[in-house]
């Protein structure tokens, strides 16, 4: 797991942990993500493809999670860090 700025202040502000979301993106809970990109999701569980959540951490920040396709990496970063 690399966090990013998963340590933000968006988080601290928020009184969130960046672990509070991992523990949601492994049990395949994807957050705020579209019908479409969580079916997306379910496929890459399937078939290795890398595998992406959403979660709104404050009314106006997202983190994202992406897990690479090999398992290898997953990464906690803000949207604009991409």
């Amino acid at each position: 797991m690399l966090p990013r700025r998963a340590r933000s202040p968006y988080l601290e502000q928020a009184n969130r942990s960046p672990l509070e979301f991992l523990s949601r993106h492994l049990r395949g809970d994807w957050g705020d993500l579209c019908p479409e990109d969580k079916t997306e999701n379910e496929l890459s569980l399937k078939h290795g493809f890398r595998l992406l959540s959403s979660y709104r951490v404050s009314e106006t920040e997202k983190l994202w999670i992406i897990t690479e396709a090999d398992r290898s990496v997953t990464t906690l970063l803000l949207p604009a860090e991409y």
